[in-house]
């Protein structure tokens, strides 16, 4: 019998080492994503003020709370409407006319992991870009805001508040899933051994 226990405890022990193992390979597996590249790139220069900038993750973020600004040296705004996400690629149209000089474009998404993440990047245009030409001056007036009115490509409140809560931690899930089995084995392999150790026993003890 005491065979059997120690039997048991050795391969509780093991299983338990099992699953602290996986649980330490799943934790990288569940790290946030991360920006891989952006467009310009960070530093670079370019002839004028592109049409929108990008960044690029290793998966897809989610298309929730997510929000660029794109402001040049006087810290007037340029972005303009939502940001796009197509595929793993977060996107920010600018508006047209923007002066030469620095820029710094400021980036926050929510990674697939449910996590927000951030960044900033800079890049300095040769040149000012070319304004589009109004049809009428109301239009205009009404269609270009002054400096200083620009919104953001979206709203600097995101649809999911960063400080809603936690974000559900798949590597408990998945650690728990572990533990559950392990334990269903065990007891399998207990009453095997036991049922083993009876039927080994002569009449007598």
């Amino acid at each position: 019998m005491r065979s059997i226990r120690r039997q048991m405890l050795s391969l509780l022990l093991g299983s338990l080492v099992f699953a602290a193992g996986l649980l330490g390979f799943a934790g990288p597996a569940a790290a946030h994503d991360a920006a891989e590249s952006s467009s310009p790139a960070q530093g670079a220069s370019v002839p004028s003020p592109p049409a929108q900038v990008s960044v690029t993750f290793g998966n897809k973020p989610l298309g929730i709370g997510a929000s660029f600004s794109v402001k040049d040296a006087s810290g007037a705004e340029w972005a303009d409407g939502p940001v796009e996400i197509v595929d793993n690629v977060a996107s920010q149209k600018l508006r047209a006319g923007g002066p030469a000089g620095e820029y710094t474009v400021s980036w926050r998404v929510v990674s697939s992991d449910s996590h927000p993440i951030e960044g900033t990047f800079g890049f300095t245009a040769a040149g000012a870009a070319e304004a589009t030409a109004p049809a009428t001056g109301s239009t205009a007036a009404a269609t270009v805001p002054g400096m200083g009115t620009a919104e953001p490509g979206v709203t600097a409140e995101p649809s999911v508040p960063a400080n809603s809560g936690e974000p559900f931690q798949w590597s408990i899930v998945i650690f728990a899933a572990v533990a559950v089995g392990l334990l269903a084995v065990l007891a399998i392999l207990a009453k095997r051994r036991l049922s083993a150790g009876g039927e080994e026993q002569p009449d007598g003890k």
